[in-house]
């Protein structure tokens, strides 16, 4: 399944992530052999978007990433946020730029720290035709979350609330999509210990 030309994809992986306590950065942290980031990553690529952004800023993830042969890559483009310590809202205007310049129609949003977002959750919630769709997991809201390029105005430019103000301001334009899959994330070592239990392995 091919997701809409005139979507695309952000990955936001450049949080600072104060809140966990480990010896590396939590992008950077293994689950199964693997970085969580390198995870969400893969999942998203898996939904073949023509057109992907990940917004890095406060870790250096070349190496969890393969951002060297990423970079060779005509789907996806790399965009640094210099200004990640302002919040994630910062971050989600970085790839929104990037999908203004490809004249997209919308984009799909989700967060480097959940690696149990699968290729299913985000070709669901780009299939969606409301200006707001958010993907659900047991009826508890998570990510991604489709914004139409009408919306995009209304996004704040600092702080780390990014489209959930929208969800206050406009309930009545989304859309709640089913999904399969966990949007558990990664702030804590708590956290880490139980996505490896989802994946199955360390």
């Amino acid at each position: 399944m091919s997701a809409n030309s005139q979507t695309v994809a952000i990955l936001l992986a450049a949080g600072g992530g104060t809140r966990f306590a480990g010896t590396e950065h939590k992008l950077t942290a293994l689950i199964a052999g693997r970085a969580v980031c390198s995870w969400s990553l893969q999942h998203l690529l898996e939904a073949e978007f023509q057109n992907v952004v990940v917004v890095t800023g406060a870790v250096d993830l070349s190496t969890s990433l393969n951002i060297a042969d990423l970079e060779n890559s005509e789907t996806i483009q790399i965009v640094q946020n210099s200004l990640w310590q302002s919040g994630l809202a910062s971050s989600l205007q970085c790839g929104i730029k990037v999908a203004r310049d490809l004249g997209a129609q919308a984009v799909v949003v989700g967060l480097a720290d959940q690696p149990a977002i699968p290729a299913t959750a985000w070709q669901q919630v780009a299939a969606s035709n409301s200006p707001i769709a958010v993907a659900t997991y047991n009826a508890i809201r998570g990510n991604p979350v489709r914004l139409h390029a009408e919306l995009w105005q209304l996004l704040p430019e600092t702080g780390d609330d990014g489209a959930r103000m929208l969800f206050k301001s406009h309930r009545d334009l989304i859309e709640e999509i089913a999904c399969r899959g966990s949007a558990q994330d990664v702030d804590t070592i708590s956290d880490l210990d139980t996505l490896r239990k989802i994946f199955g392995g360390n």
